[in-house]
């Protein structure tokens, strides 16, 4: 049990310093380290919790770029979404789950990387924005995942990293806030989950300022390989720890 509750310190720490960063992945990172020992629903309630934590944090320290007109499509899709997510979790196989969305962002990431010149998405507007956020409401039910596919989109946008940042910051707040009640709701959360929660909470306090004074530095061009990056290696974790439990 003492290792258990190690490993959830550490999953925490590390996820705290990446969300830090780039105002996500909380949950990609530390379901890297939970999912090899965790069970899936505890580990979904954790990464949603601790994401939350994080984007509490980031609220208070980082108030740059925000946009309420820029915002509010994507929030009005991920509240739809959220129900979908919160529904499908019982029934969710976590380990195909994981190797489906680990095999996008290796296979979508790297070339995004790659690219000298990525091209802009013009078309769509806000309702191609309502569909990214509808996405992320759906994976935030699931577990906590709410920015991934967001700041895909967001990038591929073409956005300045504190717009990008403000939206899928102010995003995850108002995903994870939800998702919460929800699963507090819904019966979710157990009495089982309340010691991993003593953890979580004190473990990423500090590298999640640390995480957003680093930020702060950054350019736009390394912002935007930072997040990519840790999107393929969130990928590259996510397929190492489902495969071998599919195959």
């Amino acid at each position: 049990m003492i290792e258990i509750y190690l490993l959830t310190a550490v999953g925490a720490v590390v996820a705290g310093f990446v969300q830090g960063i780039s105002g996500f992945a909380f949950g990609l990172v530390a379901m890297s380290f939970w999912a090899w020992s965790l069970d899936p629903k505890l580990a979904a309630c954790l990464a949603v919790f601790g994401a939350l934590t994080g984007q509490l944090l980031s609220a208070v320290t980082m108030r740059r770029g925000f946009d309420l007109k820029l915002l509010l499509p994507f929030l009005l899709g991920g509240l739809a979404g959220i129900p979908i997510g919160v529904a499908i979790l019982p029934h969710l196989e976590m380990n195909w789950f994981k190797a489906a969305l680990g095999t996008l962002l290796v296979i979508w990431c790297p070339g995004m990387l790659l690219a000298r010149n990525l091209p802009k998405i013009t078309a769509g507007g806000k309702f191609g924005d309502a569909i990214a956020g509808l996405t992320g409401g759906v994976l935030s039910g699931i577990g906590g995942f709410a920015g991934t596919l967001p700041t895909l989109w967001c990038t591929l946008r073409g956005f300045e990293k504190d717009t990008q940042r403000a939206i899928i910051q102010n995003f995850n707040l108002a995903m994870l806030t939800v998702t919460m009640g929800a699963y507090l709701a819904t019966g979710v959360v157990t009495k089982e989950a309340v010691p991993y929660f003593a953890i979580v909470a004190p473990a990423m306090l500090i590298p999640t300022f640390l995480g957003a004074k680093l930020y702060i530095g950054l350019s736009e061009a390394r912002f935007r390989q930072i997040v990519l990056s840790l999107l393929t290696a969130s990928g590259i974790a996510l397929l190492a720890s489902s495969v071998p439990h599919i195959v």
